[in-house]
């Protein structure tokens, strides 16, 4: 009787694997090191993504607990995976075009991963993929969740002030009680407690629960709870300002803030989730798969999937050097904007100023007609990078370290623009510091001749514009106005001076 063939004729082993595993990463880390020294950059500036430094470290020792079983395994290179590498860098090709940070830095978390699993087969990797996604903690996202969790915060901790009989005048980020004025800042967002407690808490829930439900009903508790916790801090925080003639709040402030208080709360969330652990199944022997001849060599097939990776992953980098080398130029100057009829250039409204960093040029200038002035600032961007980019989290209205100025309010509407329909962002600022000055805000994108207020279809397009030779030129457009005047200078001087602004954004980019 003939033998059967084992379906895992193309396993090779450890020792045929490691050194092309190895060797494999290490390239993928030369091609992708601008994009690695970034990240290692961004963990050692911002506390909140400190907690990757141990991510690796962590992810190997749980790949280490589990060497026994996987030393009766044999690794399986897939070759289909490297069109999944393939897609994956096209990618990272877009979010590097487009300077996209959260993009370009997954995605090269993402090739990684793709490149273990396609050397070792998916078999193996079914037995480590918790170690092997644990790495995407490495990735610093969760800045876009700041805004919103400010706000939750503003919104808690006045509803909680005045169910305690604490009168409270909000407006934003802002809020009035008897004994002063407070505000909620990036840095009461409690992004990095959310940050921390999902990283912690996800790996707790790995290693003391076996049944998915409870790992995920976990997860779901440590997303929660550092929200609220940091609701109760904000709230306790104003409290004792508020009891103390705001005499006690500063210094406390550092001492709860400096993760006392958010620590107590985590320890009670592990003490109280350790009652529910659950002890995993003895691992039975994983038999070794017989391995039959085959007419391919499965050492050669392994050779053949690095290879294929290999080529596969530094597609990306090359292609974004070769679009680099061909489309940069020089810095560009602003070409002359044409009044509309009627309107001539009149004296400052106010000192406020976007906070827009790094634009290759700007212009800030005020225009009125009847005595009805409006504000307009340009800031136009050339030869973008990471540090230089149009959209990014950092260029906004109003910075959050701003001491005068706060944004109190903001929506999108819909407004005819030179015959056209377009959804512009509209904002009320407020200045604090001396006076009550309001003022009303429209603010949109100008990409290659396309206007967009969208921040994605905005990185869409510049993405587009790069791929077609076109180059990354882009700007942003904002107007502003006093609030009690904003109704009918803004869209007046909008509606006549549209095609007056296109002209000359469209004349500044064939500068190029």
């Amino acid at each position: 009787m003939m033998e059967q063939e084992s379906p895992r004729h193309h396993s090779v082993s450890w020792a045929q694997v490691l050194p092309l595993l190895f060797s494999l990463i290490v390239w993928i880390l030369f091609w992708y090191r601008d994009t690695a020294l970034a990240m290692v950059a961004i963990w050692a500036r911002a506390e909140t993504y400190a907690h990757a430094f141990v991510v690796p470290p962590i992810s190997l020792w749980l790949i280490w607990c589990k060497r026994h079983e996987l030393a009766a395994l044999r690794p399986e290179p897939t070759l289909w995976l490297i069109l999944a590498v393939l897609a994956t860098t096209t990618f990272w090709l877009m979010g590097e075009l487009t300077a996209v940070n959260a993009l370009t830095q997954s995605t090269f978390v993402l090739i990684l991963l793709l490149a273990i699993v396609s050397t070792l087969g998916f078999r193996i990797s079914r037995r480590i993929a918790f170690p092997l996604g644990f790495l995407l903690f490495c990735v610093p996202i969760g800045d876009f969740m700041i805004p919103m969790l400010m706000e939750w915060t503003a919104w808690f901790t006045v509803l909680a002030l005045r169910a305690t009989g604490i009168p409270a005048y909000q407006e934003g980020m802002q809020f009035i009680i008897p004994t002063g004025k407070w505000s909620v800042v990036e840095a009461c967002s409690g992004i990095r407690y959310v940050i921390a407690s999902v990283t912690v808490g996800t790996l707790f829930a790995y290693l003391n629960y076996v049944s998915l439900r409870r790992r995920l009903i976990f997860i779901g508790i440590s997303v929660i709870v550092p929200v609220v916790a940091n609701w109760l801090r904000a709230y306790i925080i104003v409290m004792m300002g508020h009891l103390s003639d705001n005499k006690v709040a500063a210094g406390v402030d550092h001492l709860i803030y400096g993760w006392l208080f958010f620590g107590i709360v985590i320890t009670i969330m592990f003490i109280i989730g350790a009652r529910w652990s659950e002890v995993p199944p003895a691992t039975k022997p994983v038999p070794m798969p017989r391995i039959i001849s085959h007419s391919a060599s499965p050492a050669g097939k392994a050779s053949m999937v690095t290879v294929g990776i290999a080529l596969a992953a530094a597609a990306g980098p090359l292609a974004f050097v070769a679009i680099e080398q061909t489309e940069r130029a020089a810095e560009p100057n602003l070409a002359d904007l044409t009044l509309p009829t009627g309107w001539s250039e009149a004296a400052p409204i106010t000192s406020w100023k976007p906070a827009y960093a790094n634009a290759s040029v700007e212009r800030q200038a005020t225009y009125a007609q009847e005595d009805k002035p409006v504000g307009l600032y340009v800031g136009y961007y050339r030869n973008q990078d990471h540090q230089r980019k149009l959209v990014t989290s950092t260029n906004v209205l109003v910075a959050s370290s701003d001491p005068a100025w706060s944004v109190i309010s903001g929506e999108r509407e819909n407004v005819i623009l030179d015959g056209m329909p377009l959804g512009v962002r509209t904002a009320e600022l407020l200045r604090t510091d001396t006076t009550d000055q309001r003022l009303v805000v429209w603010q949109w994108y100008w990409i290659d001749g396309k206007l967009t207020a969208s921040d994605i279809e905005a990185k869409l397009l510049t993405a587009i514009a790069r791929l077609r030779g076109r180059g990354d030129d882009s700007a942003v457009i904002i107007l502003y106005a006093h609030k009690e005047s904003a109704t009918d200078c803004l869209p007046a001087f909008a509606m006549q001076a549209i095609g007056s602004i296109n002209q000359m954004l469209d004349a500044t980019r064939e500068t190029r």
